[in-house]
């Protein structure tokens, strides 16, 4: 009984340590964006629709499931609730910086990029865009600071 009651001790000591040690998730969509929200629909205008940021942050985007990079601030930077037709959604970033991209989509699933393009800056497009809400952080690749950019959203390649 007592080697069974120190067993459990063990087990639960050792469940607590891996939960401390287990990264937590870098992103928290709950909190309001820190550059506002939009509701688009498809069809939008004016198209690119532009916002100004910050991009990067203290928080390391290589922390959530698949390859996205770069860091970030815990909220998200830009919101969109949109309204899907036909069209494709692409989301950029345009800066003198290394940028990158990092969305939860309408469908809780996360999408990353850095340099689509081989010039620092990042794309996530949306071939057939779902209706919903796009949580976006733009990113600065590299540890430290932030740096100016824009995030361009369009339907139009």
């Amino acid at each position: 009984m007592k080697t069974l009651a120190l067993a459990t001790a063990a087990a639960a000591a050792a469940l607590a340590f891996l939960g401390l040690a287990a990264p937590a998730a870098a992103q928290n969509a709950s909190l309001t964006a820190n550059y506002g929200e939009i509701s688009l629909s498809a069809g939008f205008t004016p198209d690119p629709y532009t916002v100004s940021i910050q991009a990067g942050g203290s928080v390391d985007g290589a922390r959530l499931p698949g390859s996205c990079t770069g860091y970030i601030s815990e909220a998200p930077d830009f919101e969109v609730t949109y309204s899907a037709g036909s069209l494709p959604l692409v989301f950029r970033t345009m800066s003198g910086a290394d940028t990158t991209l990092i969305i939860n989509g309408p469908d809780g699933q996360w999408y990353c990029d850095d340099d689509s393009f081989g010039d620092g800056d990042a794309q996530v497009r949306f071939n057939r865009p779902q209706s919903g809400t796009y949580d976006i952080w733009v990113g600065k690749f590299g540890s430290g600071g932030t740096a100016a950019a824009r995030l361009l959203i369009t339907e139009t390649p």
